[in-house]
């Protein structure tokens, strides 16, 4: 039997693309709607997906540079994700619900406490997306001036991981005895005082939630740091990854995989998405008429933006003229890696605005069905990804496209299920049980 492989999908506001906003299939009060996201959940539970996955910034982030882009760009209003993915709960059975939450601007008791109950209201579908914010506006809407140094960011990291799943342990499976007529609640001898005493922390528990059926919610991690490779290996069940070529992804999954051993974990512990944003229709053709649709309404004040950290203020050259090479950027090697790219390529700045801002870092395929699914299995069997996170250009449009066509083309091929395999997301990603801590 061929590789199972695993979905996910970014249910990230009105779709992926950075105009999804503006295309005509889109409602464009869809992020704060939860009818728009319940038809979202519904069609990917549909498509037997393992995951939603719902993205979290904690401000409105970037400069309005070139000035008027801010407010051309739909990160002005969406919903708080654990609240939306709760309401969710009782209006899914199969698919996991996982969320970003920030060990920056959070506390260890509070997270555990909501990514559990989170999981009890979903019959243990839950999963956490250990993020260590890093934008300046986030700082200033938590009181701080600016972002903790990024070392100091990992480490705070690394022990709120332990910090909440040891809360997450506070309990055995079997310690709410509940007998009304002992009169006995709990069994004591089954709680646990985690009783931590760290560098970045003091939290003593327990944490007053019985312990999940899939005994912790699911760990998910996106980064590409040395650092954040290293909690991964020791702690995620998920790696997210933007990852552009397929030998880049590949020397990615060897990286964390080589890792698992001195943590006592097996490859299959942990499953590694790199994101994918998958453009299809049954011909070539009508697929890349479907991208080019969008990009087209990609806003050429938004396109700069997308370009102006890397590449400064362009506003002031022809849109369909060549990139001028980068004075002091704010990022050197980057800039200078794209302005040599769009040499190479000979891209107008038009061009290289609509490569840059349309995948938002992820790989963007164009194809039918057939190419779609070769483009995934080819990673797959090259060790480059497990599963794929599925980022819409805009939704539910784009989900709606992806499971009408491309799932069965990979259930055809003996690549993805038929049928959910268990109730709780662990049991559908083949994740083990995590040994008691």
């Amino acid at each position: 039997m061929s590789k199972q492989i695993k979905l996910g999908l970014s249910m990230w506001r009105m779709g992926y693309h950075i105009a999804a906003w503006r295309h005509p299939e889109v409602t464009p009060t869809g992020s704060m709607d939860f009818r728009h996201f319940l038809e979202i959940a519904q069609i990917a539970q549909q498509g037997l997906f393992d995951l939603l996955f719902m993205p979290d910034e904690l401000a409105i982030r970037g400069s309005d540079n070139p000035p008027g882009a801010m407010q051309r760009q739909s990160n002005g209003a969406e919903l708080e994700p654990i609240t939306l993915l709760s309401a969710l709960a009782p209006a899914t059975r199969h698919i996991g619900l996982v969320s970003t939450g920030s060990t920056t601007y959070s506390e260890p008791y509070n997270l555990a406490r909501q990514f559990l109950s989170l999981d009890h209201l979903s019959g243990g579908r839950a999963g956490w997306n250990v993020v260590t914010s890093w934008g300046k506006e986030d700082a200033l809407n938590f009181g701080h001036m600016d972002t903790p140094a990024y070392d100091l960011r990992y480490e705070r990291a690394g022990e709120f991981v332990d910090v909440v799943r040891g809360l997450w342990n506070s309990w055995d499976a079997d310690a709410f005895l509940r007998n009304q007529e002992s009169g006995h609640y709990y069994d004591s001898q089954k709680r646990h005082v985690l009783d931590h005493d760290g560098k970045h922390f003091r939290v003593r528990g327990p944490l007053h939630v019985a312990r999940s059926v899939q005994d912790e919610p699911v760990i998910v991690l996106a980064g590409d740091s040395d650092e954040g490779r290293e909690i991964a290996a020791r702690s995620a069940d998920i790696v997210f990854t933007a990852k552009q070529s397929l030998e880049d992804a590949q020397a990615f999954y060897a990286s964390v995989k080589g890792r698992l051993a001195k943590y006592g974990r097996a490859s299959e512990d942990v499953v590694i998405m790199p994101g994918i944003m998958p453009i299809t229709a049954p011909t070539r053709g009508a697929a890349q008429a479907k991208f080019d649709r969008i990009q087209e309404l990609i806003d050429p004040v938004v396109g700069l933006a997308a370009l102006y950290d890397r590449l400064g203020d362009l506003s002031g050259y022809p849109l369909d003229g060549p990139v001028p090479e980068p004075k002091d950027p704010a990022f050197r090697s980057r800039a200078e890696t794209i302005w040599r790219f769009a040499q190479r390529e000979g891209l107008t700045i038009r061009e290289l605005y609509r490569i840059q801002a349309a995948g938002r870092g992820h790989r963007v395929v164009v194809g039918t069905p057939a190419e779609i699914a070769d483009t995934m299995q080819e990673w797959i069997e090259a060790e480059a990804a497990d599963g794929f996170n599925i980022a819409p250009t805009h939704l539910p449009a784009g989900i709606r496209d992806f499971v009408a066509l491309v799932i069965p083309e990979l259930q055809a091929r003996g690549l993805f299920r038929t049928a959910y395999e268990g109730e709780t997301l662990r049991a559908n990603l083949g994740l083990t049980r995590p040994k008691p801590r």
